[in-house]
């Protein structure tokens, strides 16, 4: 179980981006944070995976408090953290990647596994580079399977649809669904109604802190009757 609490994160000019977060995310859940543009959920994202310190508060995973670790110390922990634009790498092949990842050899069954599970054909992509011959939505299902072959219990996704078209988000979506039928725990920010609605649990972030949260069946309804002050979500047009 992951536990944030209490956490907030200040600017050196003394602007409060996060202020007294807390939330709970159980083993094997879907949890979407969604809410305005700059109202901090990519920094609440890098405090979480260790990129940056919250500035109060602390982060715990299993009753064990993991706040001063930093990125390195939690992937150790099995928290990974995916960026909207995910690395590319010439010269290095999907395989080679999953291998690096996993820290050994792969077999075909284990690389079918991987790829199989984020919707990818694997005699199809193992042999391809890691670089810009792959569109952004294979990139980052590509990127979804070396988070998978590194162990990883906690996956942070940083609004994955960023930049990719829309067969490529479709297949994107296919991809976290296979994984929560999976049980993996996964924290993704998005704005897209579709990858809401595949949530366990929604929280809105907004003015650096949570003005909603709960199971998707009861959040879902009142984000899409409700504009939010002045705000949508979920991609519909507000018009003042």
């Amino acid at each position: 179980m992951l536990e944030i609490r209490n956490v907030g994160w200040t600017l050196p000019d003394g602007a409060d981006i996060l202020k007294d977060v807390s939330i709970t995310i159980g083993e094997g859940k879907l949890v979407v944070i969604t809410g305005p543009n700059g109202g901090g959920k990519t920094t609440l994202a890098k405090v979480v995976a260790g990129l940056v310190r919250p500035t109060t508060g602390s982060i715990w995973l299993d009753g064990k408090d993991i706040t001063h670790m930093d990125i390195t110390q939690r992937a150790l922990q099995g928290i990974s953290y995916g960026f909207q634009q995910p690395v590319r790498f010439k010269g290095l092949t999907v395989r080679e990647l999953m291998e690096l990842s996993a820290g050994h050899d792969l077999d075909m069954d284990g690389l079918c596994d991987l790829l199989g599970k984020v919707g990818l054909c694997t005699l199809d992509y193992i042999d391809r580079d890691v670089d810009g011959s792959l569109s952004g939505g294979e990139i980052k299902r590509v990127e979804i399977a070396s988070v998978l072959a590194r162990g990883t219990r906690i996956m942070i996704f940083d609004e994955p649809e960023a930049g990719i078209d829309l067969w490529s988000f479709n297949s994107l979506v296919s991809a976290f669904e296979r994984l929560k039928d999976s049980h993996h725990t996964m924290i993704i920010i998005s704005h897209q109604q579709r990858i809401i609605e595949i949530a366990d649990e929604i929280i809105v972030l907004a003015d650096g802190g949570i003005r909603l949260s709960g199971l998707r069946e009861d959040v879902l309804p009142l984000l899409l009757e409700s504009e939010m002050a002045g705000y949508c979500p979920v991609g519909k047009r507000v018009i003042a």
